[in-house]
């Protein structure tokens, strides 16, 4: 025997003994044999072993021990693929068999950390911890056989064209970290039900259809750590309970929010780790809080497309790591004081549209700084691309209403904000009692 001929058949030997002796059966129902293993990011299941998923590794071996659960993960998953109505990719032909660890976005960890801090809950491992199925554009709805996955910890399902709302049975999810169906078909009031996810830190239902009004429990939850619910229909007020969120990151643009922002924004705010706050294009009114001062650590502050007005608040200069600032598209008036315009950490600053009549003398060094520096269609004499006289006089009338403002002394503290906002806060808060006192 030739020694290319030996190669062969020793070749042919060896997949013989895997495929018929070697492997049992249900892999080779399965379609192959293979362990694909990575490490896990985040939302990891306390940082274990992630086994299959992605869309090129190879399959896993399916266990079947006590507390595996793959089984009913096969049952949910199955349940799901049978509701999706178009799969243009075919990303769900890998999603055939039971070997669900191999099936493409889905992730499976080898262990599990529970809420309490134990481990994986006994043997039989894997674990199905996560799906990330974006854009995929895959046409269906969320069934409520997924609420059987208790152990997810992500599901990630942006770009799709999934309709309908949240499953209420998703409050099984207790385990669930990250929630991302942004840029879908959904629709509906907001989906209560993640208000009994225990362990949500990051929520996006980003452009879809959701309307109503936002449940005030929303941003006093502990723990959610983003919330991203722009280019939805939300409409209402905004909830009271914004300015106590411990959220770093708060989207609520391109909405129909109306109403004005609540008075005692800021104030009383402790070890608040806002940095982002997006207001813009709602329907809101009234003034810019003076509370806003109150957080500290905002790089982010954008309420322009709105119609807020008054003047713009001295104590944002108190912002002390703003980067971009956005008011424009309003009716606020007033000369922007030179505190605002001494910001260090400040990248862009956005006023036009508005009815501002002019400027400190310090403010015009921005022009030539590398600021991104707007201030046009405003109302300042003797300065390009700005209102019309006419248009001036008609709108800054009656644009100036009178707002709540802390009496401070130039230069403001910033330092003692905190300290006077929750004195403020308290008093505002708490209701005078009737006298009982009888008259002389």
């Amino acid at each position: 025997m030739g020694r290319k001929s030996y190669l062969l058949f020793l070749l042919f030997l060896l997949h013989f003994l895997l495929h018929n002796v070697l492997t049992p059966p249900s892999v080779v129902a399965a379609g192959g044999f293979g362990i694909g293993i990575g490490i896990g990011g985040s939302g990891g299941g306390g940082g274990g072993v992630w086994v299959g998923g992605g869309f090129e590794t190879p399959m896993a071996p399916p266990s079947y021990g006590v507390g595996g659960g793959l089984d009913v993960a096969y049952r949910a998953l199955q349940a799901w693929k049978a509701s999706i109505t178009s799969d243009p990719h075919g990303l769900l032909r890998s999603w055939v068999g039971p070997n669900v660890c191999s099936y493409k976005g889905v992730f499976c960890s080898s262990t599990f950390q529970d809420e309490g801090g134990g481990g994986g809950g006994g043997g039989g491992g894997p674990y199905v911890v996560g799906i990330d199925l974006n854009r995929a554009n895959l046409e269906g709805s969320l069934v409520e056989d997924l609420a059987a996955l208790t152990r997810l910890t992500l599901i990630h399902l942006n770009s799709n064209r999934f309709s309908g709302t949240i499953p209420a049975g998703f409050q099984a999810l207790v385990s669930l970290q990250e929630l991302d169906l942004s840029n879908n078909h959904l629709s509906g009031p907001f989906p209560a039900v993640i208000l009994s996810m225990p362990s949500l830190v990051y929520l996006d239902l980003r452009f879809n259809g959701f309307y109503g009004p936002l449940p005030e429990i929303l941003f006093s939850r502990p723990g959610l750590d983003a919330i991203l619910l722009n280019d939805n229909r939300f409409y209402g007020e905004i909830p009271v309970s914004l300015l106590g969120s411990q959220a770093s990151v708060i989207n609520l643009a391109n909405n129909q929010l109306s109403g004005s922002i609540p008075a005692s924004f800021g104030l009383g705010l402790d070890g608040s780790k806002v940095r982002e706050i997006l207001l813009l294009n709602n329907r809101l009114t009234g003034c810019i809080p003076q509370g806003i001062g109150l957080f500290s650590d905002v790089e982010v502050f954008d309420v322009s497309r709105n119609s807020l007005t008054g003047h713009l608040p001295d104590t944002i200069s108190c912002l002390d790591r703003i980067e971009v600032l956005n008011v424009g598209h309003n009716r606020l008036t007033g000369i922007l004081p030179e505190m605002v315009c001494s910001l260090r950490t400040l990248l862009n600053l956005t006023l036009a549209y508005n009815f501002f009549s002019g400027f400190s003398q310090g403010c015009s060094r921005l022009l030539y700084g590398g600021v991104g520096f707007d201030f046009s269609a405003n109302c300042i004499p003797e300065w390009q691309l700005q209102r019309p006289p006419l248009e001036c006089s008609a709108g800054g009338a009656g644009a100036g209403l009178s707002c709540f403002r802390v009496p401070v002394v130039e230069p403001i503290v910033c330092g003692a904000m905190g300290f006077l906002g929750r004195a403020i806060s308290g008093l505002s808060s708490t209701p005078t009692p009737p006298s009982t006192s009888h008259p002389p």
